[in-house]
């Protein structure tokens, strides 16, 4: 892919991407983030699991809140080896209240 295609539509118009997007059966590039516990986790800590990785801006916005409310839902239905990491910028302190609010305990934010 180059890294202007076009692939997104936000209210229908085409929305210029850069970058290389990963092809489906990549494997991610190494990344450390903050967890809830103000601990850092990096790919390696997921090791021997299928990891299905979303990026949200926030959790406090409606499409986000709706896009992780419904990775939590779907992730109960997977088998154990399958792990679902929700990646925002959101504070460790904010993402333990919205996990709380939204009764969110399958997903990994």
């Amino acid at each position: 892919m180059t890294t202007t295609e076009k692939k997104v539509t936000l209210h229908g118009n085409a929305l210029d991407l850069t970058g290389t997007l990963p092809k489906p059966g990549d494997s991610a590039p190494d990344f450390e983030v903050t967890d809830n516990d103000l601990g850092t986790k990096s790919l390696k800590d997921f090791a021997g699991n299928a990891l299905i990785l979303s990026s949200v801006p926030s959790l406090d916005t409606p499409v986000c809140d709706m896009e992780t409310r419904r990775f939590n839902t779907e992730a109960a239905r997977l088998d154990p080896g399958i792990r679902i990491l929700t990646i925002s910028m959101d504070l460790p302190f904010a993402q333990n209240r919205w996990c709380g609010a939204a009764g969110a305990d399958q997903v990994v934010t």
